[in-house]
């Protein structure tokens, strides 16, 4: 099939959109007009987009799949590929609403994760388990930036001030710097806050139940502390790894 776009000519639901067909071949205004729905990188990609109009849909084969009144298309595996990956990025949120935003992100489809630790509160006549952010005013959502319907789910929801940037860019997270964190969360490691730290030998565990994380060792008062970071958002967090096996990376 060339790059010429077709569409169904037959009045029906049912038709067809084979080449031998004399009538299916778009005029020069058509294809302009369909085109104008295409993404920029669909556009190099036009021998296998199909053309909705009105009547029915037609595959990469030239046959008639389904009817509707929308314009669709669909491109080859080589378009699919060279899509944008979705990423994490961190959004910065209103304080003390981090769980509320999370929740509201996931209604809309989006995939989140928001880091929760566990801290005993004391009251004078009580005290009670309480879950808190990890990091405060910070939840982690993973979309394709270059969606524009996904972005702007972030930025319309309430409470949501922005994704963290750098100089007008989004500043995406690596995979490995989440699952650290998700790692040392639910197997409930022990941890304290540390100051940001990015420089230093880069290590990865390989035994226990922190196998595969990543992070910069040090040594503090004779015990070995791992350093996790997350470096969009310049946090840093240290878990004891004495008697953990290490490499170096």
């Amino acid at each position: 099939m060339d790059s010429t776009v077709r569409r169904l000519a037959s009045p029906g639901g049912g038709a067809s959109c084979s080449p031998l067909h004399p009538e299916v071949i778009c005029n020069s205004r058509n294809r302009q007009s369909f085109e104008a729905y295409l993404p920029p990188v669909a556009l190099k990609h036009r021998k296998t987009i199909v053309f909705i109009l009105g009547q029915a849909v037609c595959d990469s084969e030239g046959e008639a799949t389904t009817t509707g009144d929308q314009i669709w298309h669909s491109v080859d595996s080589e378009l699919m590929v060279k899509q944008e990956p979705a990423n994490w990025f961190a959004v910065q949120t209103r304080a003390r609403n981090e769980k509320v935003i999370a929740e509201r992100l996931q209604e809309q489809g989006l995939t989140t994760f928001l880091p929760l630790v566990t801290e005993i509160r004391i009251w004078s006549d009580r005290k009670k388990k309480i879950e808190l952010p990890l990091f405060s005013c910070y939840v982690f959502v993973k979309l394709v930036f270059g969606n524009n319907e996904a972005r702007m789910r972030v930025y319309r929801t309430n409470g949501v001030f922005g994704i963290v940037s750098m100089r007008g860019e989004a500043i995406p997270i690596p995979e490995e710097q989440i699952e650290a964190l998700r790692t040392v969360v639910t197997k409930k490691v022990s941890w304290s806050a540390h100051p940001f730290l990015k420089v230093g030998q880069r290590v990865r565990i390989r035994s226990g139940s922190l196998n595969g994380v990543e992070g910069v060792l040090l040594s503090r008062d004779g015990d070995r502390t791992l350093i996790i970071s997350v470096d969009a958002i310049q946090r840093s967090l240290a878990v004891r790894v004495e008697g953990y096996d290490v490499e170096a990376l």
